[in-house]
């Protein structure tokens, strides 16, 4: 990562040149312009539709480089160009924070608690005197900021998926709800403080233990306008409006071939990601 900073009044941020913000840019398939609310919302929709939630790169950077952070920006943006990789919250928000940043949107990174402090990212910008939340890294359909000065809850469903952003508790911290089937599944509450990156580092080192979530199970989501596709260990799920259909694979050959189809991916990659995982969790529990 670059360690040049810029500031402005809320946080540090790192500079990203104009060719990196140019390539960014091209990667996700739309022009550089001036901040406001319709370039903004073209931004994290074009993220979301362009750059995956996967895992697979997380452990294949492991095995192959020993990777136990973040990728620098050129290897996530050379990921997302040469294999169709995305990454998980840290490289996905991180690098979308700071794309936002150097194109001139007051900004923060901020933390988010789920079962254990700080283990997921999110920004909060601030635009037309209202506060967003941007989440490109949840793996779920979160296509446009969505406002955090609410009075009621802010609903998005999509198949058997409901996710709720709640209005802010007296902290200021915004709480998100994930319902499947009926069942709150999962959720995080995301602090409004802005932060720097150096104070996750051992978070993320932790997220590279043998027994961390995305050590033990895959998940990769892809999302479209008004549907879905999303591949948790050896189970594929698409969702378009209310409705999903699941179906399960025969084993590891057929997931290479599946995440080959649906997200580019090449198969070998996948294979040796999952190569010697062992038993599969839930990447939800």
């Amino acid at each position: 990562m670059e360690s040049d900073t810029h500031s402005d009044m809320n946080t540090l941020y790192p500079v990203m040149s104009s060719k990196l913000q140019d390539r960014y840019l091209g990667l996700l398939g739309i022009q550089r312009r001036k901040p406001s609310m319709d370039a903004l919302c073209e931004l994290v929709q074009a993220h979301l539709l362009r750059v995956p939630f996967e895992n697979v790169s997380k452990l294949y950077y492991k095995k192959h480089q020993g990777l136990r952070g973040i990728p620098s920006l050129e290897l996530f943006l050379d990921g997302i160009e040469r294999f169709h990789f995305g990454g998980t919250c840290y490289s996905n928000n991180y690098y979308l924070y700071q794309l936002l940043a150097n194109l001139g949107y007051q900004n923060k990174l901020c933390g988010a608690d789920m079962s254990t402090p700080d283990v997921h990212l999110v920004s909060m910008v601030n635009l037309e005197k209202r506060d967003y939340l941007v989440d490109v890294g949840y793996a779920a359909p979160f296509l446009t900021p969505m406002p955090r000065d609410l009075t009621t809850d802010y609903i998005i469903i999509l198949g058997r998926e409901r996710y709720v952003l709640k209005p802010q508790d007296a902290s200021g911290c915004s709480r998100m709800e994930l319902y499947r089937d009926g069942n709150l599944n999962h959720g995080y509450s995301a602090k409004p403080a802005p932060r720097q990156i150096h104070e996750f580092e051992q978070v993320i080192a932790d997220s590279y233990w043998e027994d961390a979530t995305f050590m033990k199970a895959l998940l990769l989501a892809r999302f479209f306008p008004n549907r879905s596709l999303v591949i948790h260990n050896l189970t594929v799920i698409e969702s378009q409006g209310t409705a999903s259909s699941i179906r399960t694979l025969t084993g590891q050959e057929e997931l290479g071939q599946v995440v080959l189809e649906y997200f580019g991916i090449p198969e070998e990659f996948t294979l040796e990601a999952v190569n010697g995982l062992g038993q599969l969790k839930d990447a939800w529990s």
